[in-house]
């Protein structure tokens, strides 16, 4: 039997967030400083930054 690949079968979902204070989206940055790649979570409107999504609630 033929049947589809598992690769296929995947969804792929991607979710929103939303900064609580402002309403803005929040998107992910990597900043490279200090040899080291740093992921940072950051505000498209008051430029609010931390360090995921979670942490803004």
């Amino acid at each position: 039997m033929a049947g589809a690949s598992k690769n296929s079968r995947t969804t792929v979902t991607t979710h929103k967030f939303i900064c609580p204070d402002c309403g803005g989206e929040i998107t992910m940055k990597t900043l490279f400083e200090k040899g080291r790649l740093k992921n940072l979570a950051e505000c498209t409107k008051c430029k609010r930054t931390e360090r995921r999504p979670k942490d803004f609630k």
